[in-house]
């Protein structure tokens, strides 16, 4: 999917400091939601969160992947992003996702035991 072309208010509210939620699916399907700091590379089309590998959000995504949701909200402006994630722990990766998340939000805190969720963003929703 190209985001580029969604234009530069998507783009720029990306951009900004706003925390997410991640939703996935426990078994069963009730949705697992939790607040997370994410980063957007347009160019790519990929969406990365960066947690712990024992997390219970990474353990529902797990070594196969699955369907998320990325959501963030600011008041009347909002923008879900919807794909497939998977988890990715090879540390050229997860020092990446580290700067881009220290780009948009502050230094995160050692954690020898992260990996990154990366979303490939299929489809858009929202209002920005």
């Amino acid at each position: 999917m190209d985001l580029v072309e969604l234009g530069d208010a998507f783009a720029a509210f990306w951009q900004e400091r706003h925390l997410c939620t991640l939703s996935t699916a426990r078994a069963g399907g009730p949705p697992h939601v939790v607040p997370v700091g994410a980063t957007l590379d347009l160019a790519a089309g990929i969406a990365r969160v960066i947690t712990s590998g024992s997390s219970y959000k990474a353990r529902l995504i797990g070594a196969g992947g699955a369907a998320v949701a990325l959501c963030q909200v600011d008041g009347r402006r909002w923008s879900t992003l919807e794909g497939r994630a998977v988890l990715r722990t090879e540390p050229e990766q997860v020092a990446d996702a580290e700067r881009r998340y220290a780009a948009r939000y502050k230094p995160p805190r050692v954690n020898p035991a992260r990996v990154v969720v990366e979303i490939h963003v299929a489809r858009v929703l929202g209002n920005v």
